[in-house]
């Protein structure tokens, strides 16, 4: 059997995961955000709002202003600005809208004031507010990654912001905005303290000198030309691409993503529902095609966000973790740490089946609120791909699995069942509740992996490893019992891959409880991935044809069978 070839080590040198942490803003001390940054969090939109109001309540904003300082001397029927020339009042107008906009300029000066960070040995602690002040901490040992978000607009100018992703509900902490260099700088320095290792104060030192002797006698000019034209460039080329860290291992055509949006179960379904609207339409009431259309409006732009948020996806190996970028507008750079993974699923709708696709997720901490709905995309690794960008990204999100268990995703898992099945499925007795998926709907436990099979129409493979997995349970109905089966549920964090699978043998699901808690225990005890050495982490599958070697070996011998 093939072994799986050990990735080259990311090289050193001054990209942000490489070497030692230099970031002059990681020293412990306190420092402030970008002076831009209370234009970015509301100011823009309190801009746009103030314009929306005057240009709709124009005559009434008039009235008042002028009624104010010349009482009786302007009516509406005279315009605002023949009126201020030809009383030579020029002066006074400029000097009211200057006056305005220091004070629009004070409250952001000390709001940019107030909202400062640090980063210790310890935390990650942001500080903001003038009249109510909040204060936010997030451990570093209770990091599950960071993720690095450059808006729009916001790279146009050459910044974005970070989210610290904490292990609790509503526990991230966020950084907005920082400059581009500097965010990239400082998600090395969390993802290295994170880590377990400390940062090299003596280099950390050294940087922080020469940068800010270069400050001093730098041109603000030059400096200014410089941060917009990286960020022009950022806006062209798509998100930061350090040229030290290894390329993409899965690409994904355009054409490919939008065909997997077409024929997914939601289109599909919305087609036949638009279709049995239609038809009822003309056999019945005319006017209910009006109500399609607010749903095909709302679903349209669901299906064009999904898309230009999978666009310039990337997935690849980093010192810190698996790197994961996308986004056409928005760009978004998250960095998933070894061991931050509870559980991961390949699904498969029949709709996919002919073109031979799968789509990946996992179950990971976001830090995110229940209703906040954008932590859904953050479980996605691979939209949309083929039975090699399967085979890398379980390789980059699962780097423990070994080549024997390979079969067991492949072979056995995603297409099987097929001869000498190993997974335990549902029992002859019990095959009215899984007509069509009794031969598929079984659990196959490794040394250190649970593996649950489901579905026919649509395929679905749930990979737990056992370091992560919280706990399980065995239930029975009063029907299960007269039976003998049993339902299993395997827990961990909340997310997208379910662990939940129905109508197994009692005994065997007993069987499985039992080893499913002593094999936790031991992976627990052995898995120190949630204190990683950024020099050692290997997690890199950039060619699938080793991963696979063995199970299609196993084809051949079938089909020689």
């Amino acid at each position: 059997m093939t072994e799986i070839p050990p990735a080259p080590p990311a090289p050193d040198g001054p990209g942000p995961t490489g070497g030692v942490a230099r970031s002059p803003l990681s020293d412990g001390d306190w420092h402030r955000m970008h002076p831009l940054t209370p234009l970015f969090r509301g100011g823009l939109v309190l801009v746009i709002v103030s314009g929306i109001i005057i240009a709709n309540l124009r005559d009434r904003v008039i009235d008042v202003l002028f009624d104010g300082f010349f009482p009786g001397g302007f009516t509406g029927a005279e315009d605002p600005i023949d009126f201020v020339l030809g009383h030579d009042l020029v002066l006074v107008v400029l000097l009211g809208v200057l006056g305005v906009l220091l004070i629009v300029v004070g409250l952001f000066y000390l709001m940019w004031r107030f909202h400062t960070f640090r980063i210790t040995g310890d935390d990650v602690e942001v500080r903001s507010g003038v009249l109510f002040r909040t204060h936010r901490r997030a451990p570093l040992d209770r990091v599950q990654g960071v993720n690095l978000t450059r808006p729009m607009i916001a790279r146009l100018v050459g910044m974005a912001k970070l989210e610290v992703v904490g292990a609790g509900l509503d526990a991230n902490v966020k950084l907005e905005y920082l400059s581009t260099t500097s965010a990239e700088a400082v998600r090395a320095d969390i993802l290295r303290l994170a880590s377990g290792r400390q940062l090299a104060e003596a280099t950390a030192k050294a940087e922080r000198d020469r940068v800010s002797g270069r400050r001093a006698a730098g041109d603000l000019a030059a400096t200014a030309a410089l941060t917009v034209s990286s960020g022009l460039d950022g806006l062209v080329h798509g998100a930061e691409d350090p040229a030290d860290e290894p390329e993409s291992v899965v690409h994904i055509p355009p054409g490919r993503l939008i065909a997997s949006q077409v024929l997914s179960g939601s289109s599909i379904a919305l087609l036949a529902g638009i279709i049995a609207i239609v038809a009822g339409a003309v056999y019945g009431t005319p006017w209910v095609l009006f109500g399609i259309f607010p749903v095909v409006l709302g679903f349209g732009a669901y299906t064009i966000r999904t898309i230009t948020r999978s666009l310039r996806y990337s997935i690849a190996p980093t010192r810190s973790g698996v790197r994961i970028t996308f986004g056409l507008f928005t760009t978004v750079t998250e960095i998933i740490p070894p061991g931050r993974v509870h559980a991961v699923e390949v699904s498969q709708s029949i709709f996919w089946r002919p073109l031979g696709w799968w789509s990946v997720s996992v179950n990971r901490l976001s830090g995110r609120g229940a209703g906040d709905t954008g932590s859904d995309q953050f479980a996605t690794v691979l939209p949309v791909g083929d039975r090699d960008d399967v085979a890398r990204v379980l390789g980059l999100v699962l780097p423990h699995l070994g080549p024997e268990q390979w079969r067991a995703i492949f072979e056995d898992g995603v297409l099987g069942p097929r001869d000498d099945d190993p997974y335990v499925t549902t029992p002859r007795r019990a095959r009215l509740f899984r007509p069509l998926s009794w031969k598929r709907n079984g659990f196959l436990l490794g040394d250190d992996t649970l593996f649950l099979r489901r579905g026919v129409i649509w395929r679905t493979l749930g990979v737990f490893p056992l370091a992560r997995l919280q706990s399980v349970d065995v239930a029975q109905g009063p029907i299960d019992r007269r039976l003998a089966v049993a339902n299993v549920r395997a827990h961990t964090i909340a997310g997208r891959v379910s662990g939940s699978l129905g109508i197994i043998d009692r005994d065997a699901a007993l069987g499985l409880f039992e080893s499913v808690a002593a094999g936790a225990v031991r992976a627990a005890a052995e898995d120190h991935s949630h204190r990683w050495d950024g020099d050692t982490f290997d997690a890199s599958v950039d060619d699938p044809a080793p991963v696979l070697s063995a199970s299609r070996e196993h084809e051949r011998g079938l089909g020689e069978r």
